[in-house]
């Protein structure tokens, strides 16, 4: 490989674009998609999934209403995602799976022609053992056959870097996105794992690079939940979708793609990046009801360059004369980890009755006050979320104010 030292590097504007990786297009998924269309360059969907079963394809495709999507997005480029599960062989352009293959990637990119929405590209990623690199360039060249003009692009992992076979697959498509993010399997429940080091992402950038074809980096905004044993042994992971149903005693430990972390890798390459480093791609784009992933404020803040922090607003509501509701809201584009402790006061008049809500309990503080304390189970609240957390009804109209405590050492 040419040394990255000797790379042209670029300070044009970063491209950045989003997955939409769910199968089933809900009207919160049409939502998320239509209103923050503006922040993107390019979305690309999911468009089929192919798994095999004893050596034989099988293929699922989610239910893409073109008629909705041609008019979600306005001049938004679309591609189109094609994902391909463990297959080792064999690879042969005349193998019938091959042509299937092939087929499969043709339709897909005319049926969305057909229907008004020609795509920017064709993504495939497979899932690829290392050692079968050089067959799935075979694949590569039968499928670019296939799609026509229609650019054919590849998903590919930091580990095919290091191997000779990588930079000839890539050069067999018109460019390739490099997935930096995955989890580990941890040997304990104590052990460090992240899905996205920003140090290594350097180094396979610039690796990357050097192999001389243009590319994307895809970066994660997702999470998953992670399940150990009493003895503290990996037991599995979950991520969205129904919560398996774990042995008693198992202990839960959540991973999160760090926004602070990624922010200042995106920020550093606006600034500079190698010449080849087209844009970002990020999975996923954020939608209502979606846990285990960033909420939008927090994506369009690492995207923006904007500040990152959490900002925690205590508010008392008045449904009634006598009766106050007391009610908390992230106004910032990070989750508040720390439980809040709030302290309400008033004077000139007597508290009737009261309780706390949403796991807060309501304890007497001196005559005109009482203190709320989170539950011992509290989970962040995140960006744009509220919840109403306690009332209080007095013998008359009252004014009240509200102070967030110091969080206890």
């Amino acid at each position: 490989m040419v040394s990255a030292g000797t790379a042209a590097t670029s300070r044009s504007p970063l491209r950045q674009q989003a997955y939409i990786w769910q199968r089933s297009w809900t009207p919160e998924v049409e939502r998320s998609a239509r209103d923050h269309a503006g922040s993107f360059s390019r979305y690309i969907l999911l468009a089929a999934e192919v798994t095999f079963r004893n050596g034989t394809p099988e293929v699922v495709r989610p239910a893409l209403d073109y008629s909705r999507i041609r008019g979600l997005s306005g001049p938004l480029p679309l591609g189109l995602a094609l994902r391909i599960g463990p297959f080792r062989g064999p690879f042969a352009a005349t193998d019938p799976r091959t042509t299937w293959l092939a087929t499969l990637a043709r339709s897909l990119v005319g049926e969305a022609s057909a229907q008004g929405v020609p795509p920017a590209e064709l993504q495939i990623d497979f899932d690829c053992a290392e050692s079968r690199l050089a067959g799935y360039e075979v694949w590569v060249r039968e499928l670019r056959k296939g799609v026509g003009p229609t650019p054919l692009t590849l998903t590919t992992l930091p580990s095919w870097l290091k191997h000779p076979e990588f930079a000839s697959l890539v050069r067999a498509a018109d460019g390739f996105i490099l997935q930096v993010h995955s989890v580990a399997r941890p040997t304990r429940i104590d052990t460090p794992f992240t899905l996205c080091d920003p140090a290594a992402v350097a180094a396979w950038v610039d690796a990357a690079a050097a192999v001389g074809r243009p590319f994307r980096v895809a970066l994660p905004t997702y999470g998953y939940t992670m399940a150990f044993s009493r003895q503290g042994g990996f037991l599995g992971l979950s991520a969205e979708g129904p919560s398996p149903t774990w042995p008693e005693g198992t202990a839960l430990r959540q991973v999160m793609a760090d926004p602070v972390e990624l922010s200042r890798l995106v920020a550093g390459w606006k600034t500079s990046r190698p010449d080849l480093l087209q844009g970002v791609i990020w999975y996923r784009l954020p939608v209502p009801g979606d846990t285990l992933n960033w909420r939008w404020e927090t994506l369009d803040a690492v995207m923006r360059g904007r500040p990152l922090a959490s900002d925690l607003e205590v508010a008392a509501l008045r449904p009634a004369q006598e009766l106050v509701e007391v009610e908390i809201t992230n106004r910032g584009v990070l989750p508040v980890e720390a439980p809040p402790r709030i302290l309400v006061r008033w004077s000139g008049s007597r508290l009737t009755a009261g309780d706390g809500l949403a796991g807060f309990s309501l304890a007497d503080e001196s005559a005109g006050s009482v203190r709320l304390t989170p539950p011992p189970d509290w989970h962040p609240l995140e960006p744009g979320g509220r919840r109403r957390i306690a009332w209080a009804r007095f013998n008359q109209n009252t004014e009240v104010t509200l102070e967030l405590l110091p969080s206890p050492r």
